[in-house]
C-alpha cells in the first residue's frame, strides 16, 4: 500500500494530509497535474547584444530597418549593360559595346549612366548604374581595343542582378517572437544593422543529487560508493533545453542538511531538480521535505512508467521541484519526458523535434551534374504529407538560411529532382516545429498584423511569396492553407472572385492604394494627374521606369497604364514593391507603381491610380481547420483593423463587405 504523507512546514504541527506518495498514476495524469500549476509560459525578457543572442529566444518580433541589399548590385563579375543591346548577339554574330570611363567595386557609387551600346566594367556586389537592366560576365565578353568589348551571349534583362530589397525587404519581417537564434539568424539580423535583440530571461534551475553513497567525479572512491553521474549530465541536459544550472553538488542523508539546502535552492532559482531518494524505503527524505516547501506540494508520486515509476513532481508556490529517480537512465528518460517540456516552456523553445523527417518535393529541383548539392528547403504540410520546398535566393541571401528548416542532398550524378520524388530533409534544429498555417501568393505588410495574432495565439505560420498566381496554383494543389491574391479581370473589371475554381473559396481582406510612385519635386510628376505624368514619362526618352514581375497584380495595373509601349526600364522588373521604391528613391529609375505605405516609407512622391482588393483564396475543405479558422478570425480582429487602418489599407469589414464567396 501506498503511504500518505502529511507535509509541515518548520514549526508548524499540522498540514492537510497528501496521499501522492507512490499513489502510481498515469504518465498523462501525472503530466495533466503537473503542468496545470505551472504557467507554462516564459519567465521574462532581457537585452542581448547580437554576438551573445545565440541559442537564446527571441522576445519580440523584429522587423528589417533597411532593404537587404540596400540598392541593386552585380551578382558577377563583369559589365553592367542594357540587356536590348544584346538581344542578337552570338558567337558568329557578336555585340560591340563602347565601354564606359569607370570600373564600379563594391562601395563605389556609379556616376555615368549606361546609355543605348555601352557598358560599365562592375565586381561583384558592385552598384548597378543608372540605365542598365543586367550583367554579362566577363567570360561571356572579349575585349576589342581598349575601349570596346564583343559580347557573343544574349542577356535577358534582370540577370545576373540581385535587387534592392530582393533578399529582405524594409518593413519585413525578420523573426518572430519565439524563434530560436542561431548563427543563421544572427547573420541575418547583422546584414541589417541589428546589434542587440530582445530575448527571454533563461531560467535559472538547481541541481541537486541526495545520498549518502555519492562521491563527486575527480575524488577517490571509497568502499560501497558510486561516483554522482546524475548531477553532471542532469545539468548538461538543463543547458541543452534552455536553462541555466545552478550545480548544488550532493547533499547527505539529513533531514535537516536536506531542507537547508533545498530552501535555499528554491529561493536562488527558478525550479529545482534533484535525484535519488524518491522510492519506497524508510532511508528516503527527499519527498518528505519537498512535501513541506509550499503550495500545493506534491502533485504526483509514482507514474506508471519502465523505467522512472518512482518520479516525484510537486510544485512550491509557483515553482516546479522535481525528484528523478537514481538510476541515471530513469532519471535521464524521466527528466525528458516531464521536465522538458515545462522547461522549454520557462524559457520561450519550442518543443523537441525529429532530426530528418521524409518529405516530397513540391517542385522540380535543377542541379549541376558532377557535384554534390544541398538544397535549403522549407517545410509544409499537404494532404498527402510533407512537402519541401527550395529556397533559393542566391548565393548571397542571408534570409534563405534563416527561413529553412533544413537541407535535402542531391547526389552528384543527378542533374534535377523530379517534382513528387522522396526525399530526407536533415533538420537543422532538433526542435524545429512544423507550421500550424501554410500562406503562399502576394505578400503585402498588413499580412504580418494577421500573422503576428495568430503568433499570439500560439499557431506558427510559413509565409511563402509566390505571387497571386503562383499562390493560386499552390492552392489548387493543396499545398498550402491559404493563398493571398490581388488580381484584376480585365473582362469584368473586378478582383479576384473570376479567377477562382470551384474548389476555392474567397475571404475577403482589405483595400490597399496602388500608385504612381516618382521622387518629390519631379516636374514631370508632380501636381500632375496620373494620365498626364504617364504620358509626360512616355515622352521623355531620359526618364526611365521600374516595371513588376510578370504574374503580379501591380504588372496589369502598369501594363494598362502603358498600353503597347516598352519605355526605357521596362524590362526592369524586381519582385517587390519595396524594389520599386528603392529603385526610384535612389535615383537608378524615375517612375513606377507601388502601394502608398511603401512610397510613405520611402519618401516619395504618390499619385493615386485606384484600391486594388487583397483577399485570400482558401481550398473549401480547409474551411473548417482549426488554423484556417482562427486565420479568419483573426482578420476580423479589432487590433488588427486598427492596426490595418494605421498603415493605410481599408478593411473589407469596413464596408461590411467581408464574407465568405
Amino acid at each position: 500500500m501506498s503511504r500518505a504523507i502529511r507535509p509541515t512546514t518548520i514549526g508548524a504541527e499540522k498540514a492537510p494530509a497528501q496521499e501522492q506518495f507512490l499513489n502510481v498514476l498515469s504518465r498523462e495524469e501525472a503530466a495533466r497535474r503537473f503542468q496545470s500549476h505551472l504557467p507554462m509560459r516564459p519567465l521574462g525578457e532581457e537585452m542581448a547584444s547580437l554576438g551573445a543572442s545565440l541559442g537564446r529566444v527571441l522576445a519580440q518580433t523584429l522587423r528589417s530597418p533597411i532593404d537587404a541589399p540596400p540598392f541593386d548590385r552585380s551578382l558577377v563579375d563583369g559589365f553592367a549593360v542594357r540587356a536590348a543591346d544584346l538581344a542578337g548577339a552570338s558567337e558568329g554574330a557578336p555585340a560591340r559595346l563602347a565601354l564606359n570611363g569607370e570600373t564600379i567595386a563594391c562601395g563605389v557609387a556609379p556616376t555615368l549612366e549606361v546609355a543605348p551600346g555601352a557598358a560599365t566594367p562592375i565586381a561583384t556586389g558592385g552598384p548597378l548604374p543608372r540605365g542598365a537592366d543586367a550583367i554579362c560576365m566577363i567570360e561571356n565578353a572579349d575585349p576589342d581595343g581598349a575601349d570596346h568589348i564583343l559580347v557573343r551571349r544574349a542577356l535577358a534583362p534582370g540577370q545576373n542582378v540581385g535587387f534592392a530589397g530582393g533578399d529582405i525587404a524594409q518593413g519585413e519581417t525578420l523573426l518572430r517572437r519565439g524563434a530560436t537564434i542561431g548563427s543563421r539568424e544572427i547573420g541575418m539580423l547583422a546584414a541589417c544593422g541589428v546589434a542587440a535583440v530582445p530575448i527571454y530571461r533563461r531560467p535559472c534551475v538547481a541541481v541537486l543529487s541526495t545520498g549518502d553513497e555519492l562521491v563527486q567525479p575527480g575524488e577517490p572512491l571509497r568502499p560501497a560508493a558510486i561516483y554522482d553521474s546524475n548531477g553532471p549530465i542532469v545539468a548538461a541536459a538543463v543547458r541543452e533545453n534552455g536553462g541555466e544550472a545552478i550545480v548544488f553538488g550532493a547533499i547527505r542523508d539529513d533531514e535537516e542538511a536536506l531542507e537547508v539546502a533545498l530552501r535555499s535552492a528554491l529561493a536562488s532559482s527558478d525550479m529545482v531538480i534533484l535525484s535519488g531518494g524518491t522510492s519506497k524505503s524508510a532511508g528516503d527524505l527527499n519527498h518528505r521535505v519537498v512535501a513541506r516547501l509550499g503550495a500545493p506540494g506534491i502533485v504526483a508520486h509514482g507514474v506508471a512508467l519502465k523505467p522512472g515509476k518512482p518520479l516525484c513532481l510537486a510544485v512550491a508556490d509557483g515553482k516546479p521541484v522535481v525528484i528523478l529517480p537514481g538510476f541515471p537512465t530513469s532519471a535521464m528518460f524521466t527528466f525528458h519526458d516531464f521536465v522538458v517540456p515545462v522547461l522549454r516552456a520557462m524559457s520561450g523553445l519550442s518543443p523537441r523535434g525529429e532530426a530528418s523527417v521524409e518529405a516530397t518535393t513540391a517542385v522540380r529541383i535543377l542541379s549541376d551534374l558532377g557535384r554534390t548539392e544541398f538544397v535549403m528547403t522549407a517545410l509544409t504540410r499537404s494532404d498527402d504529407g510533407l512537402k519541401a520546398f527550395p529556397l533559393a535566393k542566391g548565393s548571397g541571401s542571408i534570409s534563405a538560411f534563416a527561413q529553412a528548416d533544413g537541407f535535402l542532398k542531391i547526389d552528384a550524378l543527378a542533374d534535377h529532382l523530379n517534382e513528387g520524388t522522396r526525399v530526407d530533409v536533415t533538420l537543422f534544429d532538433p526542435e524545429v516545429k512544423l507550421p500550424d498555417l501554410v500562406i503562399m501568393g502576394s505578400h503585402c505588410v498588413g499580412l504580418e498584423l494577421v500573422v503576428d495574432a495568430l503568433a499570439d495565439a500560439g499557431l506558427a505560420t510559413r509565409v511563402v511569396a509566390l505571387g497571386s498566381m503562383g499562390g493560386l496554383a499552390a492552392a489548387r494543389r493543396g499545398e498550402c492553407d491559404i493563398a493571398p491574391i490581388h488580381l484584376m479581370d480585365p473582362k469584368t473589371e473586378s478582383y479576384n472572385a473570376p479567377f477562382l475554381t470551384p474548389e476555392l473559396a474567397l475571404i475577403e481582406g482589405w483595400r490597399r492604394m496602388q500608385g504612381l510612385v516618382f521622387r518629390i519635386g519631379d516636374a514631370r510628376f508632380e501636381g500632375r494627374s496620373v494620365g498626364e505624368a504617364v504620358e509626360a514619362a512616355l515622352n521623355d526618352p531620359a526618364c526611365h521606369m521600374v516595371n513588376r514581375n510578370s504574374g503580379a497584380g501591380t504588372r496589369i495595373i502598369l501594363d494598362r497604364l502603358i498600353g503597347g509601349a516598352r519605355p526605357d526600364g521596362y524590362w526592369n522588373q524586381p519582385k517587390s514593391h519595396n524594389a520599386v521604391a528603392a529603385a526610384i528613391a535612389q535615383g537608378r529609375a524615375d517612375w513606377g507603381v507601388a502601394i502608398l505605405p511603401v512610397a510613405r516609407a520611402y519618401g516619395l512622391g504618390f499619385l493615386p491610380i485606384g484600391e486594388e482588393h487583397y483577399d485570400f483564396a482558401i481550398a473549401r475543405a480547409r474551411l473548417d481547420a482549426e488554423p484556417v479558422r482562427a486565420f479568419v478570425e483573426a482578420l476580423r480582429r479589432d487590433d488588427v483593423l486598427r492596426g490595418l487602418r494605421g498603415i493605410g489599407f481599408t478593411p473589407a469589414a469596413d464596408a461590411a463587405r467581408a464574407g465568405v464567396r
